[in-house]
């Protein structure tokens, strides 16, 4: 069964480039954002890792943790390690999870049962949707999931701009419309009366009768 959002990001424990972790008491009372790969030393993979190192400081302005996981054993993450820097400049701060036994990835349904249970013979392709973003929550609940191909490198600015608005809208009755940033007019929900709106909001513009916008609540 497929993982969608609100349902409980599975449990795991794994080795990873920090030693063993348990995946729920890792994540503690923050965010956390897993990133996957369908193999080591692959070039698209090497930037955004490179990238997701240098935005670590970003990510912890939010109480975000970043964790990366590809099929292949850990001493290859460590060699891979070397090349992340070498080609952007940045230290691969953050864990890499080990999955030589794919069992994280069939657990967050990356890849089939039937993929077997080992990653000793497969190819990138072989693995390709083992490209999916994970934001979970403190309630290690599933917050948002993007899946990316392989050839296309993914945009973690859009994973910011989503966990912004994910925390701006778990903290207030508000939504974000599209292409929003933070700092920018947020939508007021439904589930907020007028009367509501004016005490909680103060000013807010009706655009539509089921669309009211009002300041970004601080």
């Amino acid at each position: 069964m497929a993982l969608r959002i609100n349902d409980i990001a599975p449990d795991f424990t794994a080795d990873t480039t920090e030693g063993e972790i348990s995946f729920h008491d890792w994540i503690g009372d923050g965010y956390a954002v897993m990133f996957s790969h369908p193999k080591d030393f692959t070039p698209v993979c090497t930037t955004e890792l490179g990238m997701m190192a240098g935005m670590v400081p970003e990510f912890a302005k939010r109480n975000a943790k970043i964790i990366g996981i590809s099929v292949d054993p850990v001493e290859d993450h460590m060699r891979w390690k070397a090349d992340i820097t070498t080609y952007t400049g940045n230290n691969v701060s953050y864990p890499m999870i080990g999955d030589t036994e794919l069992k994280v990835a069939k657990l967050y349904d990356m890849l089939p049962a039937a993929a077997g249970d080992t990653s000793l013979g497969r190819t990138p392709a072989d693995n390709a949707t083992v490209r999916t973003v994970f934001v979970i929550g403190p309630d290690k609940k599933v917050k948002l999931s993007l899946t990316y191909p392989m050839t296309t490198g993914r945009n973690f600015d859009e994973i910011l701009r989503a966990l912004d608005s994910i925390q701006l809208t778990a903290k207030h009755q508000v939504a974000t419309p599209a292409n929003w940033n933070h700092g920018e007019d947020v939508i007021i929900t439904a589930a907020v009366s007028n009367e509501d709106a004016k005490a909680r909001f103060g000013d807010y513009e009706a655009k539509l009768p089921y669309l009211r916008t009002t300041k970004m609540p601080t």
